[in-house]
């Protein structure tokens, strides 16, 4: 998220969208991730950079905190929202209030009209279900 502040976006992201900068993220996570993208087109900018990032923090969280053997993220778009959830098999027990981690990822969130969702049990799995708005490219 601080990279998107800054304006900096991956190569990846920028060249190629979602399916191919969210599988070169979880290639580096520490755990087996499946990387599903279900979309027609893409979304503008702005949001595509938001999505990445929510992603990339996402997956450094099961790297460092989540014991897990397997990940996935899966991102669609339902009507005018861009939904991506991405869930573990780790020891669950992450929490809103835990922390800045997803407290700040749902801050952020919700400053563009998203939501984020966290289901996260002690003895897990985590899933966390991320939504935002969605605009067309070239509209902002």
């Amino acid at each position: 998220m601080r990279d998107l502040a800054r304006g900096i976006h991956p190569a990846v992201l920028t060249d190629r969208g979602l399916d191919a900068a969210l599988s070169a993220i979880a290639s580096r996570c520490t755990v087996p991730v499946k990387v599903t993208v279900d979309l027609d087109e893409r979304p503008a900018e702005a949001i595509e950079g938001i999505a990445y990032f929510t992603v990339s923090e996402l997956l450094q969280n099961v790297s460092k905190h989540s014991a897990a053997r397997m990940a996935s993220v899966d991102v669609w778009r339902r009507d005018d929202r861009l939904l991506i959830q991405v869930q573990d098999d780790g020891r669950g027990g992450a929490r809103l209030d835990g922390g800045t981690g997803m407290a700040g990822l749902s801050e952020r969130l919700g400053a563009v009209d998203g939501l984020f969702v966290l289901e996260s049990p002690a003895g897990g799995p985590t899933i966390v279900t991320a939504e935002l708005p969605w605009r067309r490219r070239g509209k902002g």
